[in-house]
């Protein structure tokens, strides 16, 4: 193992997290069949680590009314440190969730989570005022296919007892 720091139950912990959206002991015992208070010591020990940063509870953004995903690729002026000031106006566009500066023919990706029609126009004409922005194009999602808040739920953990 790389991270000298996790073991193999450190990572059970945390995939069982990212499987079971909860941080009870309880349940986080059942899931891994490590014992509740082992559990509840390794919660505490990976919050001191900073590897768990808060107790997030997921919001259903179709539910809550964001049911438009758009996924924007913005390219920009180049110029010497072009992707830190662009990056940094992205960022604080209304309704942009992620912003990512990328290798390739794009420049950043920009996903958004947005109610309605309106709230595209917005943001496209956000991204238009951004004097370094040369073009856009954005796409909406029509379905969802997979939306991984946790990724390590993903992975075996012999993969990441391997890799990490």
């Amino acid at each position: 193992m790389k991270n000298s720091d996790l073991d193999k139950k450190d990572l059970q912990v945390i995939v069982a997290l990212a499987k079971t959206g909860t941080g009870s002991s309880e349940k986080l015992a059942e899931e891994t069949g490590i014992p509740k208070s082992t559990v509840h010591y390794r919660l505490e020990s990976l919050r001191e680590k900073g590897v768990i940063k808060n107790d997030v509870f997921d919001i259903d953004l179709e539910k809550f009314g964001l049911n438009l995903t758009v996924i924007s690729e913005v390219n920009a002026n180049y110029d010497e440190g072009y992707h830190d000031e662009v990056g940094r106006k992205l960022v604080e566009v209304e309704g942009a969730s992620q912003v990512y500066f990328m290798m390739g023919d794009t420049d950043f990706i920009v996903i958004s989570h947005l109610a309605n029609r309106k709230m595209v126009e917005g943001l496209v004409e956000q991204f238009e005022a951004i004097d370094e922005v040369s073009r856009t194009s954005s796409k909406f999602v029509i379905k969802t296919l997979k939306n991984e808040p946790r990724p390590m739920s993903d992975y075996d953990i012999d993969t990441l007892l391997r890799e990490l």
